[in-house]
């Protein structure tokens, strides 16, 4: 028996507000450890240390990146099935997804493991600083495929419409670094290393809780099937690829931006270092919504309600506003506080203002392009999302660094990481609302631009496959109309 495909009845925007909220909240204990951790670090009065976070958060985001796009291809594929009715085949691929991501992964950290200290020393770590990124990544990265499990079950989780659980699996993480950061760091004695260890104990935690959620309260994940996953990857990779594409773009971006900063010293870096925990912190909402809104395309999809699709993107995007101009203010007000708890002068203060008072604002672009990302990776275009994501990090950040290289000090990262988003967020908010209202609406006279793909009955539900057009005779098609 299918789970229940809660998405496809019932308001959009409750869906999309529930389920970013819900997630939002795990998410943000998470992040807000992160924020302590860098907190308690700062308190040992060595700007070296809160350096050295910096430049090792840039290689994390980077492994977190991939497990972001595999976790992706999960929750699209599981939740398409789920649409369309088909419990086994969700199950099936659920376990193929696991497979798929612990092996990728695991190969991925082990190469990012052994060349560490080379990818920092690009990213302009040096001397002390150098020792203590290397020796706190040496503790976390074999702990990567363990973090993948959990996202994969909290997507999983999302994908059937548990959002408390989801919720539960990032709030775990959060739990553990506020009960364990201080005694690690300052009780032990171990510093940089002690937050380290927490966070390997945090991920541990939450792929227990995924996994309890996942396999013992809703059956989502069967047996693996070695034979059948070898089927399945390609259908996972099929969107997988392009989405971990997308995702590494990111920290691609972040990095060429640490190195800029670099140059401005420890400082800069430490301040650059507290503006990504808060860029995590405030906007862990709009992080949240690209994820929460695939489950609710997906089981849309699978189940041919078009309109819906279209309903939902929008009231994605305009919960998106709302939430970043909030954040927004928030962090302006706070600047000052901010600057002073983490000890923050010179050159950092710098980054830190230039961010709350200009670089938050360019959210409201950024978080266009998530939500316009989860549509084209749920949609059947995840080589759309992957190109404007790249088109920004790979190609307008370079291109405005050197436009403005040094014009305004060490904040000038911030103003060439808002105009990006700024000029590519637009441009993939205008393509996704043209793409989701022909999804809806298709041309008088043609069938459909695409033909529906039902999941078949071995469980391979399509991934990139066609969709159809809308039965103008159907309930919803009505229901459309008296709109």
């Amino acid at each position: 028996m299918a789970p229940p495909a809660k998405f496809t009845t019932g308001s959009t925007m409750r869906h999309v507000a529930v389920m970013t909220a819900t997630g939002a909240v795990g998410l943000m204990s998470l992040f807000l450890v992160d924020v302590a951790n860098l907190f308690y670090i700062s308190l040992l009065g060595q700007a070296e240390l809160a350096a050295a976070i910096g430049y090792a958060g840039t290689v994390q985001f980077f492994m977190i990146s991939v497990s972001i796009g595999l976790s992706i291809a999960a929750t699209a594929t599981v939740s398409r099935a789920v649409g369309a009715g088909d419990g086994s085949g969700a199950r099936r691929l659920a376990a193929s997804s696991m497979l798929v991501l612990v092996t990728t992964v695991g190969l991925v950290a082990g190469a990012v493991w052994l060349g560490r200290r080379a990818l920092l020393v690009l990213l302009g770590a040096e001397g002390e600083t150098l020792e203590i990124a290397s020796g706190f990544l040496a503790i976390v990265l074999p702990s990567v495929p363990i973090l993948g499990i959990a996202m994969v079950t909290a997507g999983l989780l999302r994908s059937v419409g548990d959002a408390r659980r989801a919720m539960f699996v990032t709030l775990s993480a959060g739990v553990v670094g506020a009960t364990l950061d201080p005694l690690f760091i300052f009780v032990f004695g171990l510093g940089v290393d002690g937050a380290a260890i927490v966070s390997v104990l945090a991920r541990v935690t939450m792929a227990g809780i995924g996994l309890w959620g996942a396999v013992r309260v809703h059956d989502l994940i069967g047996r693996i099937d070695l034979i059948a996953a070898r089927g399945d990857a390609r259908q996972l990779l099929a969107i997988a690829g392009p989405a971990v594409a997308t995702q590494i773009s990111t920290p691609l971006g972040n990095a060429y931006l640490t190195r800029l900063v670099s140059e401005y010293g420890d400082a800069a870096v430490a301040g650059w270092a507290v503006t990504g925990r808060f860029t995590a912190l405030a906007f862990a909402g709009i992080f949240t919504l690209s994820g929460a809104l695939g489950p609710i395309l997906g089981q849309n999809l699978g189940a041919g309600l078009y309109p819906r699709i279209r309903r939902a993107y929008r009231d994605a995007l305009l919960f998106a506003a709302l939430y970043v101009l909030t954040a927004w203010a928030l962090l302006w007000l706070g600047t000052d506080f901010i600057a002073t708890a983490f000890g923050l002068h010179g050159a950092g203060a710098e980054v830190l203002r230039a961010y709350t008072h200009i670089g938050a604002g360019g959210f409201l672009f950024t978080g266009a392009l998530f939500v316009s990302n989860a549509a084209f990776n749920n949609l059947g275009r995840p080589s759309w999302s992957t190109g404007f994501n790249w088109s920004r990090d790979v190609l307008a950040i370079p291109v405005l660094g050197f436009a403005i290289g040094g014009a305004f000090g060490a904040s000038s990262v911030v103003a060439i990481q808002a105009l990006a988003s700024l000029l590519v967020g637009t441009l993939a908010a205008l393509a996704a609302l043209r793409y989701v209202d022909r999804l809806s609406a298709p041309p008088v006279g043609r069938k459909g631009f695409f033909t529906p793909q039902p999941a078949f009955t071995s469980g391979r539900a399509a991934v990139a496959t066609q969709l159809g057009a809308e039965d103008v005779s159907s309930p919803l098609a009505e229901d459309e109309k008296s709109r």
